[in-house]
């Protein structure tokens, strides 16, 4: 048992741990390391430098903090760092709607915008099977803006958890971000928090919360990806915030 899932009354204390770096910024370190080496060996600091500078914003932008996921049955976590910039009741996505995905009534949707320099790697709302991973081509405009989740390049993916209900999120690229990176495939078996991908470099999650599920996050609130409880399966009650 870690630090970080202490059994009440445990008075051990949890210290803050410097967040690792994730296997998938290696290539890119090892291209700039290299770059680095050459130039210092050339004398041109003048590259050499700023090269330093970007090498540290990759380890940073590709960095791994531990989470700890509510185990609550029937919470929805939030799949991604980042800020809540639309919340919207909408139609289900094609590709997941009908009778073997999200169904075809409204519902709502809470989107998640990951600016550069939010933690880019997401997390499984829910615990489940992984029903579905659907990967869409497509455009590269603002992921900020509403279109996105129907224009842009994106990946659907459909979590049916142990009661036979269905949760769907999608990883949706930006103006910036040019690959979605999937760490799962239909079939697999999730718990609530796993890391399931990233999206490289600044991007968006959609979360659709089931009929009858009102988001417990508030426009212009942060998240924490496996941390932040977005919504209650079946409370209705929404939550609102106030800017302070």
């Amino acid at each position: 048992m870690t630090e970080l899932q202490k059994p009440p009354g445990d008075d051990r204390n949890v210290r803050w741990q410097w967040p690792s770096v994730h296997p998938e910024s290696y290539k890119y370190l090892a291209v700039t390391g290299v770059a680095i080496i050459i130039f210092m060996w050339l004398g041109w600091g003048l590259i050499a430098w700023p090269l330093i500078g970007l090498a540290i914003w990759i380890a940073t932008f590709f960095r791994d903090p531990v989470r700890v996921t509510p185990t609550e049955e029937g919470v929805i976590v939030a799949p991604a760092d980042g800020l809540i910039t639309l919340i919207r009741e909408v139609a289900p996505p094609r590709e997941m709607a009908g009778p073997d995905g999200l169904g075809d009534e409204v519902m709502t949707r809470v989107s998640i915008f990951m600016s550069v320099f939010d933690v880019h790697i997401n997390r499984a709302p829910v615990g489940g099977t992984i029903r579905e991973v659907i990967y869409i081509s497509g455009k590269f405009v603002n992921a900020d803006l509403d279109k996105a989740s129907e224009d842009n390049e994106r990946q659907h993916i459909l979590v049916e958890m142990r009661d036979g209900s269905r949760i769907g999120f999608t990883q949706i690229a930006g103006l910036v971000a040019r690959r979605i990176v999937p760490w799962v495939k239909p079939g697999d078996m999730v718990v609530a928090g796993q890391r399931i991908g990233l999206i490289r470099f600044g991007s968006r999650v959609d979360v659709y919360l089931p009929a009858g599920t009102a988001p417990l996050v508030a426009l212009g609130q942060k998240t924490v990806a496996g941390e932040t409880i977005v919504a209650r399966i079946g409370q209705d009650s929404r939550a609102f915030g106030v800017s302070q």
